[in-house]
């Protein structure tokens, strides 16, 4: 489920283009005094009642965002492929066919520019939302030869339903995790570690710790420790790259690169610029790549 507003702020900030946006990996960014006492001040916590329902409701509120914005609100990842150069380095020769599984694909922004640029690419590609999944299928990019599109709730429905275990090269996470409860975080993990290859990767990028959406959450909105509720009832959790580590790491994943991506959303017209906190990292399930 690709999550609102992950590539913008609400409102009339887009994002620089890479060549006028500040990219600063390393070390996440540090709250003002001013930002720490605002977030220090919202303690309480949405009640218990409240947070079974949102649980109890959390894919009728997807399929209700896109219902409302069907396949307009969010524009073609066409930098996934910049992001993540191993989408071409994990192969041992170039013509090698590479099959991927985008775990929460949202309406196809990230699969189908990268099924155009990449001939060699088969996708399988699941979402929480059937309204979504079918997004995807009207896309007259979608091939059956090409793409496999399915509705799956990562943690509770059994990927290898549709996804022969072992049988995928590259795993994407590219902020979808942040929509999962924390509890439940781990079990999506083992989850896409059953269809995985040994040697195989997973792709994460999400929302980081101190990000400024988290500043944007009025009082009532916190759900938990760096998690939150928006007014349409889907959420979002902020991560730390110590917690992200550790969770992988109890899935069963080791860990290769996992760093903040400092970003900065600009809105020209009005001379404004907010920072954004990303996380991207990389993980493999131990063992060999089994390459075909």
């Amino acid at each position: 489920m690709a999550l609102p507003k992950d590539e913008s702020v609400p409102g009339n900030f887009t994002a620089a283009p890479p060549e006028e946006e500040e990219v600063r990996p390393g070390q996440n960014k540090s709250f003002t005094r001013e930002e720490s006492n605002k977030l220090g001040g919202d303690r309480a916590l949405v009640s218990d009642f409240k947070q079974m329902k949102l649980e109890k409701e959390a894919q009728k509120n997807w399929d209700l965002f896109y219902k409302r914005n069907a396949t307009n609100f969010f524009k073609d990842r066409h930098w996934t492929t910049r992001e993540f150069e191993e989408l071409r380095a994990c192969r041992q020769f170039e013509s090698q066919r590479l099959v991927l599984l985008e775990a929460g694909c949202g309406v196809g922004n990230c699969i189908f520019p990268l099924l155009e640029d990449d001939l060699n690419i088969f996708a399988y590609a699941c979402d929480f939302s059937p309204r979504a999944v079918e997004f995807v299928k009207q896309n007259p990019l979608y091939c059956s030869e090409r793409c496999c599109a399915f509705q799956c709730d990562l943690t509770k429905d059994d990927l290898r339903e549709n996804v022969p275990e072992g049988s995928v090269d590259v795993i994407t996470l590219i902020f979808v995790l942040s929509a999962i409860h924390p509890d439940k975080m781990k079990l999506a993990l083992e989850n896409i570690s059953r269809v995985l290859k040994p040697g195989g990767t997973v792709l994460f990028r999400d929302y980081g710790l101190h990000d400024h959406a988290m500043l944007r959450f009025k009082a009532g909105s916190k759900l938990g420790e760096n998690f939150y509720v928006r007014q349409d009832g889907t959420r979002s959790y902020f991560f730390s790259k110590e917690f992200l580590a550790e969770l992988f790491e109890e899935a069963g994943f080791q860990s290769v690169t996992n760093n903040y991506v400092l970003r900065e959303t600009v809105n020209k017209k009005e001379g404004l610029c907010v920072p954004r906190v990303f996380l991207q990292s990389k993980f493999t399930k131990p063992g060999q790549l089994q390459t075909s």
